[in-house]
């Protein structure tokens, strides 16, 4: 079933629950999605670029979070948070850092690593490969903590 089907279905359980944080953030989702569809003149939206719709917004609110954090707005920051996590929902479950760890050190085996300076060629591959399952600034963390 597609993301779009599932977030539909949520939406209207979030309308049945009087949910406005949750249907707020899932609103935005569907958004997300219709967009890049018109954009793509009505193809099908692939996994892929679900996964990345949903981590570009999760960052985007966990940024905002951080600002409002800063700027001693905790009634909009509590907002961003509560929508982050109900969008959260729809990811594929995230590696431990243990299995990013394992899945790092196969990847820099692949590509031939030995420095940093082969960082680039690492993270190209690992992007790929662990889209949707890890974030980027943990995949980048654990790739120069293996190439240093």
């Amino acid at each position: 079933m597609s993301l779009e089907i599932i977030i539909s279905d949520a939406i209207k359980d979030a309308m049945r629950a009087k949910d406005k944080v949750a249907l707020d953030a899932l609103r935005a989702v569907k958004s997300q999605i219709l967009l890049l569809k018109t954009e793509a003149k009505g193809a099908e939206v692939s996994a892929e670029q679900e996964i990345a719709i949903l981590q570009r917004m999760i960052k985007q609110r966990k940024d905002s979070y951080d600002q409002f954090t800063a700027q001693n707005r905790s009634d909009l920051a509590e907002v961003e948070e509560a929508q982050s996590k109900v969008i959260e929902k729809y990811l594929p479950q995230q590696m431990t850092s243990e299995e990013l760890e394992e899945a790092m050190k196969n990847i820099i085996a692949e590509t031939g690593a030995t420095s940093a300076k082969d960082l680039g060629k690492v993270m190209g591959m690992a992007g790929k490969a662990l889209a949707g399952k890890s974030d980027g600034k943990s995949i980048s963390d654990m790739a120069k903590k293996l190439l240093s």
